[in-house]
């Protein structure tokens, strides 16, 4: 086995998408994952808690990417605005790995235990979002709103990214979405 070669972590990544997407979540193994990759169990266990958090190691990247996106908006944009702005960056970066990012969804959507995890980390997404929102002064129950209204567009918009792979990027979608949500808020 290779101990101390570069890139385990993209390896054992790498490794766990293969096996999860060949025999599915429930029938991999830790030490599975470890050998495909060239690795030893304890090498996993310096970069992943269990096999679960190789699906959900860049959660903190994707929240911070919103938060900071947000306290980077111009001061004169809406709240609903500044969201747009980290939901536009958001899509930017999916894209950019849509490979992985479709055989993620397709691994998590499989999996219950997946689906409710990916939701709490949305949900940790969502409260960040409003925190930055109240940093630039929007008091509640607008930030939590904007914050929960922003997750709920990416949320719809990713589901219909995933389920048509042929259709309109995801940049398109959410922009499609953001625009229905304005609309039913405006009364139309």
């Amino acid at each position: 086995m290779v101990r101390w070669e570069p890139g385990a972590r993209g390896r054992l990544g790498q490794a766990a998408y293969e096996l999860f997407t060949e025999r599915g979540f429930e029938q991999v193994t830790v030490a599975e994952i470890a050998e495909r990759a060239g690795l030893t169990e304890r090498t996993f266990f310096r970069y992943f808690a269990d096999k679960r958090e190789v699906l959900f190691a860049g959660a903190e990247g994707f929240q911070e990417l919103f938060v900071s996106t947000v306290a980077g908006a111009p001061d004169s944009a809406a709240p609903i605005d500044a969201v747009a702005g980290a939901l536009s960056a958001a899509a930017a970066m999916f894209v950019a790995h849509e490979d992985g990012v479709r055989r993620r969804s397709a691994i998590i959507a499989a999996h219950p235990d997946l689906r409710e995890r990916e939701l709490v980390k949305l949900s940790a997404v969502a409260a960040a979002v409003a925190g930055a929102l109240r940093r630039r002064g929007v008091t509640d129950p607008a930030a939590a709103l904007t914050a929960e209204a922003g997750l709920a567009v990416f949320r719809i918009a990713f589901a219909a990214w995933i389920d048509d792979p042929g259709g309109p990027d995801l940049g398109r979608r959410i922009a499609e979405s953001l625009d229905e949500l304005r609309a039913v808020a405006a009364g139309k």
